[in-house]
């Protein structure tokens, strides 16, 4: 895990600003949708790819319907080419809207059946930790997902394995495919209840990449590190926090207006 803090800010606001805008054009070109999910946990995503992980280190993406935030990600890193963002979602895609099969560099499980990620973290973080290996495995998780519970038990085992190597990382934005989370199965503080498990808890500003990055770059000896994300669905768009954006596909005038309001953010 790399801990090494940026000397220099300017050019990460200024990339976010670029895969924002990129992935906001993939998604509108590909008529699909769950555009507010993916704006909520993109922050997160590039902040892990560009300053935390290491080469060694692996991501799980257990939210996979956020699939194009990390795709976003890797073109931004030049892992895959803005060819294949074109083919985002289409027939013989490298690319479709759940990460699956071969060829996408760093997958490691093909997701989206929300539940699996973070037993799939656990097992890796274990097998690192028997063979001494340095690697550090994340796994990012919605909300609503750990109404699942798969979820709990892997934090179970993950505890009880002293898993310092594993980080989950749960983007809060409170809503789901139905609803608001707390209205679909309502359960408070979450983190809370992680802690009484006898996770390591940190909770912060999900677009705030230096909070993030901070959180990230921490952690307990002995303990998984769960960092609870507090974002928003669509953030800085004008249907932020709107459920709508978890289903439905942009329409025009929805992404003209995104792409002015993103515009805006680097003025």
């Amino acid at each position: 895990m790399v801990v090494e803090k940026l000397s220099n800010e300017a050019p990460f606001e200024e990339l976010m600003n670029s895969a924002r805008l990129r992935l906001l054009q993939m998604h509108y070109e590909a008529k699909v949708g769950h555009i507010g999910g993916n704006i909520s946990c993109l922050d997160a995503i590039m902040v892990l790819h560009h300053l935390i992980m290491s080469p060694e280190d692996r991501f799980i993406l257990s939210k996979g319907h956020s699939a194009g935030a990390l795709y976003i990600a890797l073109w931004s890193l030049g892992k895959i080419e803005e060819s294949d963002l074109k083919t985002f979602c289409k027939d013989d895609t490298l690319l479709p809207g759940h990460p699956s099969g071969s060829g996408i560099p760093g997958l490691m499980f093909s997701t989206g059946s929300l539940g699996h990620g973070p037993s799939l973290s656990a097992g890796l973080a274990l097998a690192a930790k028997r063979v001494g290996s340095k690697r550090h495995i994340y796994c990012l998780c919605s909300d609503g997902e750990w109404q699942e519970g798969s979820c709990w038990e892997a934090l179970i085992f993950a505890v009880h394995h002293r898993l310092d190597n594993l980080t989950i990382l749960v983007d809060q934005n409170g809503l789901q495919g139905f609803g608001r989370t707390q209205d679909i199965v309502s359960y408070s503080d979450v983190g809370g209840r992680m802690a009484a498990f006898g996770a390591n808890i940190q909770k912060v500003n999900g677009h705030d990449y230096r909070a993030v990055s901070g959180a990230l770059m921490s952690g307990t000896v002995g303990r998984p590190n769960v960092v609870i994300l507090d974002t928003v669905k669509g953030k800085d768009l004008h249907f932020e926090g709107d459920v709508s954006s978890h289903y439905l596909p942009l329409t025009e005038e929805q992404y003209l207006a995104g792409r002015r309001a993103i515009e805006g953010l680097g003025e």
